[in-house]
């Protein structure tokens, strides 16, 4: 779970710090994002934690920046074990929204990628990622271009996209964190969708982090991208409980 626990953490900072009005919650063992930006919109509003114990003893400060923030609905992310972090939130007023898989890859199994006929790169822009994720997941515009707006200069984060004739349609990103490669933010726009694209172009992203070096790659499936990462060679190794806590209207 240590690189799980490393890819979460990277992708609460790269939405804790991906747009002016956002911030981060530290405390000891507790990382959160505050995000203004997505008042309703848990997923970018994301806490993740070392033990219950620490999760605990900041979860009324958690709620208090929250509200503080305008934000309505913000989630914890629970590997499926930890019963004692999911009761403590379901009695503060949680409630279990979402169970993705979290994902493990060998980087040194990965076949070659065939790319012949791919069109793609790893120069999209923040816009175009927030466009198509926005998509993909139904969100209304801008939610994920709120939340991408000023993404930071100093992670090691890259931006790829495949293209159709010459449009957009496929992206992703990847964070280097250690010898892991994180994936975050993939989609494909519904009108490009079946065609194998996110696998494809998440394939060429994942030799070039072998090449660079990377042992590893991990990732949060939901059950549409499941087989995706599945016939790449990800392997599940647990389930992470999505625990949202929302304001009522």
């Amino acid at each position: 779970m240590e690189l799980q626990g490393r890819c979460l953490a990277a992708f609460v900072r790269l939405v804790g710090s991906g747009s002016e009005s956002a911030s981060m919650f530290e405390r000891d063992g507790v990382l959160g994002a505050v995000v203004p930006a997505c008042p309703d919109r848990s997923v970018v509003n994301s806490v993740t934690y070392r033990d219950a114990a620490s999760l605990g003893a900041a979860l009324d400060e958690l709620a208090t920046a929250h509200e503080q923030a305008g934000v309505r609905a913000w989630t914890v992310w629970v590997p499926e074990g930890d019963r004692d972090a999911a009761s403590l939130l379901e009695a503060a007023g949680h409630r279990l929204d979402s169970t993705p898989a979290a994902m493990v890859l060998d980087l040194a199994g990965l076949p070659d990628p065939d790319t012949r006929d791919l069109d793609w790169d790893d120069q999209a822009s923040p816009a175009d990622m927030a466009r198509v994720n926005d998509d993909a997941y139904g969100f209304e515009e801008p939610t994920f271009g709120a939340a991408l707006a000023a993404l930071p200069g100093d992670m090691a984060l890259r931006l790829y996209q495949a293209r159709v004739d010459g449009e957009l349609a496929s992206v992703l990103a990847t964070v280097d964190e250690g010898d892991d490669c994180g994936i975050y933010l993939v989609g494909t726009l519904s009108e490009h969708r079946g065609k194998g694209l996110a696998g494809r172009l998440l394939h060429a992203a994942l030799a070039e982090a072998r090449e660079r070096g990377l042992q590893t790659s991990s990732l949060q499936a939901t059950k549409l991208g499941y087989p995706v990462y599945e016939r790449l060679g990800y392997e599940p190794i647990c389930a992470l409980e999505m625990w949202e806590r929302r304001k009522p209207e």
